[in-house]
């Protein structure tokens, strides 16, 4: 596992936005054209940002949908790290030629 720090899960830095702009849940779900329900899941941890939702969070809040999708991948991974059991699965090469795989197309 590596030894990054626990990161925020995307709601919580979100929340902390709508808090610091004074704005509640339903205007901002309102701003994001999303249920005040799926707002509420997300500024409590309850579920992922999707592309679709990181232009949303990009639109709304600003920085790029990647900013967004990118704490979401560092929230889940370290998630899973600290979590998935890797003991019993066996390797099968050193590391996975990274550059042939990048330009590898579907």
């Amino acid at each position: 596992m590596s030894e990054m720090f626990n990161p925020p899960h995307v709601g919580e830095v979100v929340a902390e936005i709508i808090e610091g702009i004074n704005i509640g849940t339903r205007e901002f779900s309102r701003a994001m054209n999303i249920s005040p329900s799926s707002a509420h899941r997300l500024l409590n941890g309850q579920t992922v940002v999707t592309p679709d939702m990181a232009v949303k969070l990009s639109a709304v809040l600003g920085n790029t949908p990647k900013f967004w999708l990118n704490l979401q991948a560092n929230y889940s991974l370290y998630h899973a790290e600290s979590s998935v059991d890797t003991s019993h699965l066996r390797r099968l090469v050193a590391d996975a030629p990274s550059a042939a795989m990048a330009q590898s197309k579907p």
